[in-house]
């Protein structure tokens, strides 16, 4: 029997980025399309690394699957994070405003995003891209020398209500 609600009715899960060692290299972020799409959640976990060592998230669009052309999405103007140096689910959501941009620099402020275990979170629409663009994906940059644990995840907010098997894919 279906369920009324979660997986397939209200929502899917993609990957934006494999869980990785963001110490090692930039992390080039997975595409995902925003056709027929209400709303997508970019999920930003990230472990606790050394001080000095922020990350950089970057959002970009692009007009193709793969290929085509790429750029930054300066639409990010507010976001919600989680922080603490372990996290244990006692923390509340901070929102954080910032100017419209298409980067989040070390998030929270305070140059000390690093060293803490961290949960970012922000939302993207459709109308958010260019007219040409229907795809976005989510760069970290290369957060230094000391390992750093990160990974990305869209949580994607369909319009119908079908079963998660129903779904297209994500990237289509």
């Amino acid at each position: 029997m279906a369920s009324n609600y979660g997986l397939g009715p209200d929502y899917d899960i993609a990957l934006g980025a494999a869980p990785s060692d963001l110490s090692a290299a930039a992390v080039t972020g997975l595409r995902i399309s925003m056709v027929n799409v209400k709303s997508v959640d970019v999920v930003v976990v990230k472990g606790a690394g050394t001080a000095a060592d922020d990350p950089t998230i970057t959002l970009r669009h692009h007009t193709a699957a793969t290929g085509g052309t790429s750029a930054d999405l300066a639409t990010i103007t507010e976001y919600f994070l989680r922080s603490e140096a372990t996290l244990d689910n006692d923390e509340p959501w901070t929102k954080v405003t910032q100017a419209a941009a298409a980067t989040i620099v070390d998030p929270g402020g305070a140059g000390t995003s690093a060293e803490s275990q961290q949960i970012v979170v922000f939302s993207v629409k459709p109308t958010d891209l260019p007219e040409t663009s229907n795809y976005i994906s989510v760069n970290i940059g290369d957060v230094g020398a000391n390992a750093q644990l990160g990974t990305v995840l869209f949580i994607i907010h369909k319009h119908d209500k079908s079963e998660p098997t129903a779904f297209p894919i994500p990237l289509r």
